[in-house]
């Protein structure tokens, strides 16, 4: 199955697809340091660029469409306003893509704060969108915990399956996790996760394991986040823009920051996925990544969607 990618960003999503067998042929964002680090990580099929300048036919034909775009000042009133409007611009564009392309299916990710945003009529509206584009279109607020992420990261995803294909009815994904491990493994701990990995330093053999000299911040405070180490971590967040702060969560022991190394582990990125730019880009890159673990997730349902009805 080939997939375009749009609003890209490091990759996470992307990377979670790629292991799960689907081919990522294009991907687009436009933060230059991120897409570096796609680059060496993921391929070169990139293209550093705002999406509203891509005209459609010079995105390739795929089976999938994938991305995230952002939600920030959304409303019904502000989504059916002209495409320069900043608030809807890249909500759009995606519809726009999907649109000219018809893939078979369609993943959105996005924040759970979209599902109550103007009293619960933006997702009503996007779903609306989407589903006159010709698609039945599904959504599920989804606990990254639940598949191997050591982070209680909630996302919600949006999923349209076009409508002269079966429905699909395996969504959310079946998840690998549970919360008390009775039935299934028990949520990863953020002390878990990271239990083997030797103090930062100039020492260290591992990428992007330097320590961090900035002071912790919390909601835009400086203070002390506690961290259970026996529990996953809390969601690790960050503005998505080039120029706003990152919230850098305690290490376990409490004493520090965690490494932009220990920050991706959280987010379920491998040991040998390196993050280009400063370390501050690297917490934005991580901060702003859809968990790898959870793209693995996704891309196991829609392969076996698709096998079963080729």
């Amino acid at each position: 199955m080939k997939v375009v990618s749009l609003f890209s960003g490091a990759g996470g999503l992307d990377l979670g697809l790629k292991q799960a067998g689907l081919d990522i042929i294009w991907a687009n964002d436009v933060y230059a340091d991120a897409v570096e680090t796609y680059k060496i990580n993921i391929g070169d099929h990139i293209l550093l660029e705002d999406i509203s300048k891509v005209p459609s036919c010079d995105i390739p034909d795929c089976d999938v469409i994938v991305g995230g775009f952002p939600c920030q000042g959304f409303s019904v009133a502000n989504m059916n306003r002209k495409s320069d409007d900043p608030r809807n611009k890249l909500y759009l564009e995606m519809v726009r893509v999907i649109r000219d392309k018809l893939p078979k299916y369609f993943i959105a990710e996005n924040v759970k704060g979209i599902l109550s945003l103007d009293k619960g009529e933006v997702i009503k509206k996007i779903t609306s969108d989407f589903e006159q584009l010709g698609y039945n279109v599904k959504y599920s607020l989804l606990n990254c915990a639940d598949y191997g992420v050591p982070q209680t990261r909630l996302r919600v995803i949006i999923l349209g399956v076009r409508k002269d294909l079966p429905l699909l009815e395996a969504f959310p994904p079946e998840r690998t996790h549970d919360k008390d491990g009775i039935t299934l493994p028990k949520w990863i701990s953020v002390g878990e996760a990271l239990h083997s990995f030797e103090e930062p330093g100039s020492e260290s053999s591992l990428h992007n394991h330097e320590h961090s000299l900035y002071k912790l911040t919390f909601n835009g405070h400086l203070g002390h986040r506690f961290m259970d180490p026996a529990k996953p971590a809390p969601t690790v967040t960050g503005r998505g823009d080039e120029k706003g702060g990152v919230v850098v969560l305690h290490h376990p022991s409490n004493e520090r920051r965690m490494t932009v190394r220990e920050i991706a582990t959280v987010q379920s990125f491998p040991l040998d996925f390196f993050f280009y730019g400063s370390k501050t880009s690297g917490y934005r890159q991580i901060a702003n990544a859809v968990p790898p673990k959870l793209g693995l997730a996704l891309g196991k349902m829609l392969l076996q969607h698709h096998n079963m009805n080729l």
